[in-house]
């Protein structure tokens, strides 16, 4: 499967703010946004001319990196938010919050989504009793995400035991560190998501 393979604080410099792709480093004195806040690049220094091409462009960039997820993916997520009655933006970044990856990054049971992404695909989650490896999987309403028993003891598992309650799970999502589980309650609304992304100019891109 295809993925970025680059340097994820250079996506963070693009474009021009903390996309917190590196967990813990992002917030320390050793992430490279603070010591060089400009796109990198021979010309990341000079002036560009923001046109409202370049302006929705980039939105849907910060979006995708922020999510991990590739152009065609994206894409197809797109075409199926226009398919739904609601808001075609807040449609599209329920989909990307309702992916697994994100439950497991948002309910503190991994640092980063890349973390999350890979703890995922290495199967240790199961949905409602079931074992799921696929991190694009979509999560539902009253939904049940367990760590698997055979890797609860694992590291990134107990540091997650450790640590929680130091990060804020959002509303439509319950962990339950001691039981190494996460309840949905309900797919989020526009006003719970705190991805700092103006997905009306998503829409006007691919509407062009």
């Amino acid at each position: 499967m295809a993925r970025y393979t680059g340097a994820d604080c250079r996506r963070c410099r693009r474009e021009k703010m903390k996309l917190f792709l590196k967990g813990s480093k992002c917030d320390g004195p050793k992430c490279p946004f603070e010591s060089r806040p400009f796109p990198p690049g021979q010309h990341g220094r000079g002036r560009t001319k923001e046109t409202e091409y370049l302006l929705q462009l980039r939105e849907k960039q910060k979006a995708r990196r922020v999510y991990g997820v590739l152009e065609k993916q994206f894409r197809g997520y797109y075409e199926e938010a226009v398919g739904k009655k609601a808001k075609t933006g807040e449609v599209l970044l329920q989909i990307l919050e309702s992916r697994l990856d994100n439950v497991v990054y948002r309910a503190g049971y991994a640092k980063s989504r890349d973390m999350a992404r890979q703890l995922v695909k290495h199967g240790h989650f199961t949905v409602n009793g079931k074992k799921v490896d696929i991190p694009s999987y979509r999560v539902k309403e009253h939904d049940i995400i367990e760590v698997r028993a055979k890797s609860k003891e694992l590291t990134p598992f107990l540091v997650a035991q450790g640590e929680a309650g130091s990060r804020t799970v959002p509303a439509w999502l319950e962990a339950i560190p001691s039981q190494m589980k996460i309840l949905v309650h309900s797919l989020p609304a526009r006003q719970v998501i705190d991805t700092q992304v103006q997905e009306q100019l998503i829409v006007e891109l691919y509407s062009k």
